[in-house]
């Protein structure tokens, strides 16, 4: 799949409700520190759910070196010096399944309900627009109330649940829930890029 990537919106400067700001631009490898530090922050329970397990920085290195690959795509958002959230789109590079992304987003607790998980929602949708993708896919247990209540908002749709499919890092299984959303359904419909 052939990228028409424009990284030239970014870095972008992004107001945050109740005031403040953060600056958005691509992650680099050179965010590998920040990571790792931003996943040892998170409250326990958020941990859980992680599809990656970001407290180690062995697989913060597989993420940075996927970078490089153009199997995923990542933005990050920093408050000065500290890591408030970060995107990613993932692509699988089978032939079968090229035109499908898979996107993340994390939201450090200080910043949760000022628009920042919105923001960050809205660019990477825009990426992976930009990437040629034609379906996004998100994947959480069914426990994360809240984060399939955000996904439903955008436009995201139920398309399976799996039951006892994840087990979190106590062992305890859960059911998957996987939720998608058609880029063409709603790009034949707009002229300008998504907004959130």
């Amino acid at each position: 799949m052939e990228s028409t990537l424009d990284e030239s919106r970014f870095p972008q400067e992004v107001a945050l409700g109740e005031g403040g700001s953060v600056q958005i631009r691509m992650m680099t490898p050179a965010d590998r520190d920040a990571v790792l530090a931003f996943a040892n922050n998170l409250p326990q329970e958020d941990l859980l759910f992680l599809r990656r397990d970001i407290t180690d920085a062995a697989v913060v290195d597989d993420w940075m070196a996927s970078l490089a690959t153009d199997s995923t795509y990542s933005l990050v958002a920093y408050d000065g010096e500290t890591l408030a959230g970060y995107a990613s789109v993932n692509r699988n590079t089978a032939p079968w399944t090229r035109r499908v992304g898979e996107i993340r987003v994390n939201v450090g607790p200080d910043y949760r309900g000022k628009g920042l998980g919105r923001n960050l929602t809205s660019e990477i949708f825009d990426l992976a627009r930009s990437l040629g993708l034609k379906k996004l896919m998100a994947h959480m247990t069914t426990d994360q109330a809240g984060a399939q209540a955000a996904f439903r908002r955008l436009g995201f749709v139920p398309e399976a649940l799996l039951a006892d499919y994840v087990e979190d890092r106590n062992g305890v299984s859960r059911d998957l829930v996987i939720m998608s959303y058609d880029v063409d359904g709603l790009s034949d419909q707009m002229a300008e890029p998504l907004r959130i």
